[in-house]
């Protein structure tokens, strides 16, 4: 039986956390997930290994993960064109459905 209780937990104010740009507070909430609590803390567990000292450096690790992955900003993404043979086929096909749907009509007769 275990009888060392090894266990870090590392809490990390987020709000009062000054260096932080508001940008990277938004992107590292959104990250945290549920390891945020309502008061804006963020909250790491860290029992992973059989010794305090190496628990502890995996939960400043894992924040140092968790910091170095909100400060880098999204991709900017650039809105791509309809190639110039899909939109061909699409025209293409509803040609041919409305074809396939005037051949369906009753014949117009001549009078």
């Amino acid at each position: 039986m275990n009888k060392v209780a090894t266990a870090v937990r590392l809490r990390f104010a987020l709000q009062s956390c000054a260096v932080l740009d508001e940008d990277i507070q938004i992107r590292l909430r959104r990250i945290a997930g549920r390891r945020l609590g309502p008061d804006g803390v963020l909250t790491i567990d860290a029992r992973r290994f059989r010794t305090q000292g190496a628990n502890r450096q995996d939960a400043i690790d894992r924040l140092v993960w968790l910091l170095r992955a909100a400060a880098e900003p999204p991709p900017v993404r650039h809105p791509t064109a309809v190639p110039r043979a899909s939109h061909r086929r699409r025209l293409e096909g509803k040609q041919r459905r409305g074809h396939v749907k005037q051949m369906r009509r009753r014949p117009e007769r001549d009078a």
